[in-house]
């Protein structure tokens, strides 16, 4: 039905006129359009819509404020009924709104199909799906529904999962265009598998990247070829067998001729810088040889090689729990020292202890467990202690007097003399104390002479060296000499000092039948040589000692004791020979060290 100004109130439906171009609208939008058209619709007709969505709109208003808690509303006086008609106690001003509202929204329709039809493509033939009852609507009189986005205080908890996929709005987010759900198999059609295999062997051929390496068990098998038999060349053994000899005997000759040359001392002067030489590694450490199958690493290769998860393997289930040592560092550790007392407080403690012993002298006298002392007679107490026994007889009491005194006086020394250790416990105790200094560590230090024609040189490093239980040897050479001594640390301190301040080097004394000079030749064990005798053998005067001296080459702390005893003087006419003498105790390198020292220290 149109109104005065001609304007219709509805779109007609699509059935009605097939040329007007519709615009789609949305599921979630305004309910469809009735079957009845604009045409021919009268004022009560539009007056019963409006009512009806005044209802609708006060159900959903009820509905609202019950989900919220709140009490319902009476309902207006302008809602319908139940059965759909109209109030009479309408008011006329307020219809008159409500059809002033419906001419602006048939206007506005009008205008957006005039629009469409320029614009959209003609209209679907299916019809949207009619608005389910239950979608609340809004509160004017055009029943247009609410935007899905305000749906959400109303039908939260009340929606289904099936409502809730089918309210999602069609326009497109981000949110609308994922996939919910995966597309359900075709009937009969099974699901395809993965295909899981490797690449074929064309296919690994093709691939530039491929490291067969790595996928050799994936690839295709390679096909096996027979070997075919190789025969060894007549003589093959029999020459490598005959290079063998001659490489042994090469290596023999090599060893005669270095020996010879050794023993001539040719090789004296022969590369200083030998001794230093850092030794090859050996071609197995030995905390890998239980755990390798071979003498050399290269046996790695081969995983049967090596023993680990082998019966005869070190490694265990067990656990080895190491011996438990003292902190090496606590040996070193000085003694605590005594605490000392004033002479105030010496004297105070002295008091105090023979008074004791005083009152418990009493007591056993008392007791009668000792007999009373004899009284302490002394010139100075005589005529008192004595009384009428000194008028009597003065000179037999002077006499008896001093024979006491002097009886007083042996006893004090035989006391002392008792208490003197002799001279195996003084033996005894230095041997302990000695033996406690090398316990806390052994001390090697290197000294370089360049003279030892003086027979008292000779002795006195012998016999120092004897008393202060250091051990080592002396080394004498025509071109210089090497002391070489080891010990704790105090006795190493007092050689020390002997061999560097007491001893004085450019003293020359000539032989003679003295005690020392004796006791000097019978302890050397070194045989006579011209270049040990202190006289010239072309002038027959002493030899000129005023450079002589003593350097100190090397000192330090070693691990253990590289000699058993000190070995006292070897001679050495040749390099070759002293340094055999030191490479039993593997300190050749000295010799070489000292060697390479000038006279003023340097290098």
């Amino acid at each position: 039905m149109a109104d005065a100004s001609g304007n219709l109130l509805k779109r007609p439906h699509p059935g009605d006129d097939e040329s007007a171009q519709k615009r789609s609208r949305s599921n979630n939008g305004s309910p469809a359009p009735t079957s009845n058209g604009s045409k021919g619709m009268s004022q009560a007709d539009i007056d019963r819509m409006v009512a009806e969505a005044r209802a609708k709109a006060e159900a959903v208003r009820a509905r609202l404020q019950a989900a919220r808690g709140g009490i319902a509303p009476t309902p207006s006086p302008g809602a319908a009924t139940s059965s759909g008609s109209p109030t009479p106690a309408a008011s006329p001003a307020l219809s008159r709104i409500e059809q002033m509202k419906a001419r602006v929204a048939a206007a506005t329709g009008r205008a957006n199909a005039a629009v469409q039809q320029r614009v959209q493509p003609p209209a679907p033939s299916f019809l949207p799906p009619p608005a389910e009852e239950t979608m609340p609507k809004g509160r004017g009189g055009l029943d247009v529904g609410l935007h899905p986005a305000l749906l959400g205080d109303s039908l939260h908890g009340s929606r289904s999962s099936k409502n809730r996929q089918a309210m999602q709005p069609k326009f497109a987010t981000t949110m609308a265009n994922r996939r919910t759900e995966s597309p359900a198999p075709a009937m009969g059609k099974p699901k395809q598998q993965l295909d899981l295999s490797g690449p074929t062997l064309e296919e690994a051929r093709n691939n530039p990247y491929y490291d067969p390496s790595l996928g050799a068990k994936t690839a295709l098998a390679k096909p096996r070829h027979s070997r075919q038999l190789v025969f060894n060349q007549k003589g093959k053994y029999i020459q490598q067998a005959a290079a063998l000899r001659r490489q042994a005997q090469l290596e023999d000759m090599k060893k005669r001729i270095a020996e010879r040359a050794r023993q001539a001392g040719i090789d004296e002067d022969l590369d200083v810088e030998k001794a230093f030489s850092i030794p090859a590694p050996p071609s197995i450490e030995w905390w890998d040889e239980g755990l390798i199958n071979g003498t050399d690493y290269s046996a790695i290769g081969d995983p049967q090689n090596l023993k680990i998860d082998t019966p005869d393997s070190v490694i265990t289930i067990y656990i080895q729990h190491p011996v438990l040592l003292d902190p090496p560092q606590e040996k070193n550790n000085p003694a605590p020292k005594p605490m000392f007392l004033t002479p105030t407080e010496q004297a105070k403690i002295r008091r105090q202890r023979r008074m004791a012993d005083l009152k418990e002298q009493q007591a056993k006298i008392r007791l009668g467990l000792e007999p009373a002392p004899p009284p302490k007679v002394k010139k100075s107490n005589l005529m008192r202690v004595l009384g009428e026994e000194a008028v009597k007889d003065p000179t037999a009491v002077e006499a008896r007097v001093n024979r006491e005194i002097a009886e007083r006086a042996t006893k004090h020394v035989e006391e002392n003399e008792s208490r003197k250790l002799t001279k195996e416990e003084r033996h005894e105790k230095l041997v302990n104390q000695q033996d406690q200094d090398a316990s806390k560590g052994i001390h090697v230090s290197v000294y370089k002479i360049d003279n030892l024609a003086n027979g008292r040189h000779r002795f006195k490093i012998s016999k120092n060296a004897e008393q202060h239980a250091l051990t080592g040897v002396c080394v004498m050479n025509p071109r210089f000499n090497l002391v070489i001594v080891e010990g704790g640390q105090h006795s190493i301190l007092a050689y020390k000092k002997l061999m560097l301040n007491r001893i004085d080097w450019t003293e020359n004394v000539a032989p003679n039948n003295t005690t020392t000079d004796v006791a000097a030749s019978s302890n050397s064990r070194e045989p006579l040589a011209s270049w040990l005798a202190p006289e010239d053998e072309t002038t027959g005067e002493s030899k000129d000692l005023s450079q002589n001296s003593c350097l100190l080459v090397w000192e330090g702390e070693a691990k253990t004791r590289a000699f058993r005893k000190w070995l006292g003087a070897r001679v050495c006419e040749s390099d070759a020979q002293a340094k055999d003498v030191l490479a039993r105790s593997k300190m050749e390198n000295f010799w070489t060290l000292a060697k390479s020292m000038k006279s003023g220290g340097g290098f």
